[in-house]
């Protein structure tokens, strides 16, 4: 048995739900992913054994024991160590011939030009008590006409959606401005992520005041699956995808999907109420 990497053996096995051309034309592709900790690792681990290999990856934080329960990099002998470092390490050991570039000072204002350059889809990996980092990610994605794909756990299922060329801007449809407080950010943001919020029922210990919530390992699993797929649909133009106004959202333990148009975003009338009773709910 040979230790010798060979692209099209390695990767032979997704063939017949791609064709052969389609295979080596994922090597083609750039994909820029900030955030390499609850989803971001396994989105670019995913990629890459989907035969994908030119990559930009962003984290300035290092691997602690409160990650092992969902971050792909997470172990014993990689806390303390740069997730960035790690997960280029773990990829390489799947395909050598990836190209990693790599942001150890996570993303800005300063470097955003420079992460994005030549860039074919960006994937949201950024924390989600990161509202303004998001921000200015899909808002300038979706200005450079770079197709935009962000899968989150929510609960036990992901709620994901895609920012395309032409199409509105993070700050258009969430509604948000930079004269809004954080905790404004995150109920627009969870309100427009989440409109039917499946999750109610059965999640809690969320506190947007210390930026934590629950987290399952099943759903970042869903997630990468989700963002792994639309890669594919997106850049080889393969069937529909329903963007931005469209919001999706799959809950495994209560047997639901949600996929629907939400008109005008959160200036929806139904929105504004909904962001409206969250406030107050926050507040009390």
């Amino acid at each position: 048995m040979s230790n010798q990497f060979e692209y099209n053996e390695a990767f032979s096995r997704n063939i017949g739900l791609l064709t052969p051309e389609e295979q080596e034309k994922l090597r083609t592709f750039t994909i820029a992913i900030p955030g390499m900790g609850g989803v971001g690792g396994s989105h670019l681990i995913s990629l890459v054994r989907q035969g994908f290999e030119k990559f930009k990856i962003a984290d300035l934080d290092q691997y602690e024991l409160k990650n092992f329960n969902r971050q792909y990099g997470a172990r014993l002998d990689t806390i303390d160590r740069p997730k960035v470092e790690v997960m280029k390490e773990e990829a390489l050991k799947i395909n050598p011939h990836c190209q990693i570039e790599v942001y150890p000072e996570g993303i800005s204002v300063e470097n955003i030009d420079g992460f994005l350059s030549n860039v074919d889809l960006s994937i949201d990996a950024i924390d989600a008590f990161s509202p303004d980092v998001r921000r200015m990610f899909i808002n300038e994605s979706v200005s450079r006409n770079i197709p935009a794909v962000s899968a989150g756990p929510i609960g036990f299922g992901t709620a994901f959606m895609i920012f395309m060329p032409g199409g509105a801007t993070f700050d258009e449809h969430f509604s948000m401005h930079d004269g809004m407080s954080f905790q404004d950010k995150m109920i627009n943001f969870v309100v427009g992520l989440v409109p039917k919020m499946l999750q109610r029922s059965y999640m809690n210990r969320t506190n947007i005041e210390e930026k934590r919530g629950p987290s399952s390992i099943g759903s970042i699993n869903l997630c990468a699956g989700i963002v792994d797929i639309y890669a594919i649909k997106i850049l080889l133009k393969k069937g529909s995808v329903k963007a931005i106004p469209y919001y999706h959202q799959f809950d495994v333990m209560k047997e639901r999907y949600v996929s629907k148009r939400l008109w005008w975003g959160n200036k929806n009338p139904l929105q504004r109420i909904k962001i409206l009773l969250a406030s107050h709910l926050v507040k009390d």
